[in-house]
């Protein structure tokens, strides 16, 4: 069950704190991004209903009267340690509409990896390059450069009878040889091979620091 924050415990939600010495975890923040409607929702919930869900866990909803940001951190053990610290994540959605790009903007801050979650279908595609070129410039202003940031791309809704084949989706979206992954987000499919991806990906960028 989603709940509701304080607009002083909205702001600091935001500060996902890099380490954590005295628990020995490292924080890393994941963020999914795209279009209105096209998964990103999904996904996260069905990431939370299979991990703190089944263990009374709580997600956070982050919601005006006309938009919604779900938030929740977990512990995943198979995806091992950096320097003998945990590695916790923290999952972000962001707004779907283009013009709450403010919300947007204080989401990506202090990112680690982004997920961009594609709507398969054909009449959504003018969407999915809005929200890419969208990210795009969001991650440029706060400095990240998106050929070095963890990214993965999932093309979601792959059992729609109007979604696009998998090779011109490719073709129109992978923009710096990036995984792939095919998705039918409210079946769980895809879900976490997304996510574990996209982990594997900012651990390795740790690593390296």
């Amino acid at each position: 069950m989603a709940r509701r924050l304080s607009q002083d415990a909205r702001r600091e939600l935001y500060r996902v704190s890099f380490i954590n010495f005295a628990a020995r975890e490292i924080n890393c923040k994941i963020v999914y991004y795209g279009a209105g409607l096209g998964g990103k929702t999904t996904n996260l919930q069905w990431i939370f209903d299979q991990t703190l869900g089944k263990k009374g866990g709580k997600m956070i909803s982050l919601a005006t009267e006309t938009e919604r940001t779900l938030f929740f951190d977990f512990l995943p053990l198979e995806l091992g340690t950096v320097r003998g610290f945990k590695t916790r994540f923290h999952l972000y959605t962001v707004p779907g509409q283009v013009f709450y790009d403010a919300s947007r903007k204080l989401i990506l801050r202090g990112v680690d990896g982004v997920i961009f979650v594609a709507d398969s279908q054909e009449e959504r595609m003018d969407a999915n390059f809005e929200a890419l070129d969208n990210l795009h410039e969001n991650l440029k202003e706060h400095g990240y450069d998106f050929m070095k940031v963890p990214y993965i791309l999932q093309l979601n809704k792959r059992d729609l009878p109007s979604a696009l084949p998998m090779e011109e989706l490719k073709q129109a979206l992978v923009k710096k040889n990036e995984p792939a992954f095919e998705a039918v987000a409210f079946k769980g499919v895809g879900v976490f091979e997304t996510l574990k991806e996209c982990g594997r990906m900012v651990l390795a960028e740790l690593k390296k620091g």
